[in-house]
């Protein structure tokens, strides 16, 4: 039996207590800056982390609301954050449903259904999510310019485009799925199946209710990625009334002038859309992770 002196033990936490605040400082600090700036006077970078004369005026901005000034200036929003804001919200959350439905349903395919040359098609699924969809951005765009000319839905500058482009990135949830449906018991489907259920019942009553932690695991995970993704948005969405939010936040770094101030408010508020799906998905998020990582 191992024995510690209370002493000891003593030291332990405290040096384990004190790498963690250090550790959270660190992470947070660029985040207090960034709040810091939001708040500050004017549209600068530098200055003290916490301001001498703070106000709201980038904020009000960012909401889309005329801005008056203690001179009685008044500053009218540069550009339509809030508009920003809700096409990014919708096309992460289409596109977030449309990975997580077809995810779901080919790892239920993979993991139950015996199907010729399934270990090549999983294996050709591990290889193409090596290759990140940067790398065919010139492809993307030729693809989707010839389109627009067919179908101008399908075409640049499209939400529709974006949430097709979005979507083609399900390779990795579909391992992350089979690997949890392949560590459930194989009794249940065989039971459903002495019961008359089909496979498709099987999957809609049985494995659906069983994998909804993966499943918001693999929601909550696209929807972050599709709301912050720039490089792809940035080449599809042209038109200002059609940017997301991570696309139009650029323009207040333009070539003549930084709006730093509003820079700042417009990035705190990007991530208020994913502090809410992860507070609703919090409860489903460590036991899929936790499942997910050691089943398959």
């Amino acid at each position: 039996m191992i024995v510690e002196r209370p002493r000891d033990l003593l030291i332990k936490k405290v040096l384990a207590h004190g790498f963690m605040v250090i550790f959270l400082i660190l992470i947070l600090f660029p985040f207090f800056m960034v709040l810091s700036i939001s708040f500050r006077e004017g549209n600068f970078s530098v200055g003290s982390i916490i301001p001498e004369n703070p106000t709201l005026e980038h904020w009000v901005l960012a909401f889309g609301f005329d801005y008056t000034r203690a001179d009685g200036t008044v500053v009218e929003p540069p550009y339509p954050v809030m508009l920003w804001m809700w096409n990014s919200i919708k096309v992460g959350l289409i596109a977030a449903f449309g990975v997580l439905a077809i995810a779901t349903i080919s790892a239920y395919a993979f993991s139950r259904i015996r199907i010729r040359g399934k270990g090549g098609m999983l294996d050709a699924l591990f290889l193409i999510q090596m290759f990140p969809t940067t790398l065919a951005l010139v492809a993307i765009y030729a693809i989707f310019d010839a389109l627009g000319e067919v179908t101008p839905i399908l075409g640049l500058n499209s939400h529709v485009a974006l949430v097709l482009i979005y979507m083609a990135g399900v390779t990795l949830h579909i391992w992350t799925i089979k690997g949890y449906f392949d560590g459930i018991d194989t009794a249940l489907d065989k039971a459903a199946a002495i019961d008359g259920a089909t496979p498709w019942q099987s999957f809609r009553f049985i494995f659906l209710p069983l994998a909804v932690p993966i499943m918001s695991v693999v929601f909550v995970l696209s929807f972050i990625g599709f709301i912050n993704d720039y490089p792809i948005a940035s080449v599809l969405i042209r038109s200002e009334d059609q940017m997301t939010l991570a696309v139009g936040s650029r323009l207040y770094l333009n070539e003549f002038k930084y709006l730093w101030g509003d820079f700042a408010a417009a990035a705190i508020l990007s991530g208020l859309p994913i502090t809410i799906v992860f507070l609703i998905a919090q409860r489903y998020l460590v036991s899929g992770l936790s499942e997910g990582a050691v089943k398959g």
